[in-house]
């Protein structure tokens, strides 16, 4: 005697079919959220219509790697997947001129980073928040704009002693110059060593001194904590050191 099959229940199975259904799609959106470790939001005050672009240096040139449209919200984000601590740069175009007014620059790093500026006060507005590397970049340009006045008011004073032909005042300014550059670049030394664990150490090195001393590179270089040494700036920084001291003992 066959056995008779029990029916179908239409609704068990499509209930089933559903559940393995949003098991796929949770898996696929796992494996994507994966592939980006960098979550960037923020907002641009005043923005209602616009293009924003996330980009960093290639190669020497700025190559733009996310590009996010502005329509009506001033708020943006972008997730992205960061290998390395970098410099990246918040680039607005205005559609009207490029300057470099648009282009706010951050140390990105993975987790979450917020940047909230402003369409009037784009670079002076910004704040930005998330990264310790990025806390030190700020720390870093503060100190250095002290720098950066008094070089240039010492360069007005050149000019009037230019146009009173004052020579042995020229020399005298040109000493107080001398002078300043080299206060930065110990300062910017001496900020690396102490950021030692962290990449804005390479990069300041690079991106701010890479003329000075082979000594002082050699310093910060060995200074470096191994995490940071296997960093993106980390390796370029070996490898520029590298380059300049043989170089140098030919």
């Amino acid at each position: 005697m066959m056995r008779q099959r029990k029916p179908v229940n239409i609704k068990h199975m499509k209930y089933s079919l559903m559940t393995l259904f949003a098991v796929l799609m949770l898996i696929g959106c796992e494996k994507k959220d994966s592939n980006t470790n960098l979550h960037i939001s923020g907002s641009v005050k005043g923005l209602v219509k616009g293009t924003l672009y996330i980009q960093k240096i290639v190669d020497t040139s700025l190559v733009a790697i996310d590009t996010i449209k502005i329509d009506g919200s001033s708020e943006f984000a972008s997730d992205l997947n960061i290998d390395s601590p970098e410099m990246y740069y918040l680039f607005l175009d205005r559609g009207v001129t490029n300057s470099l007014d648009n282009n706010l620059p951050f140390f990105a790093e993975a987790g979450n980073i917020r940047i909230d500026t402003q369409l009037d006060r784009f670079l002076s507005g910004a704040k930005i928040t998330g990264s310790k590397n990025n806390d030190k970049f700020l720390e870093f340009k503060k100190v250095r704009t002290r720098f950066t006045d008094t070089n240039l008011e010492l360069m007005e004073q050149k000019l009037n002693a230019y146009k009173r032909a004052n020579s042995k005042i020229i020399d005298s300014i040109e000493a107080q110059q001398t002078a300043n550059l080299k206060k930065l670049y110990l300062y910017t030394i001496n900020f690396a060593v102490n950021n030692k664990d962290l990449e804005i150490a390479p990069y300041l090195a690079l991106a701010e001194i890479p003329d000075t001393n082979l000594k002082y590179l050699d310093t910060i270089q060995k200074s470096m904590t191994p995490k940071v040494a296997q960093s993106f700036y980390g390796k370029k920084l070996t490898e520029y050191y590298n380059q300049r001291k043989a170089a140098e003992t030919k």
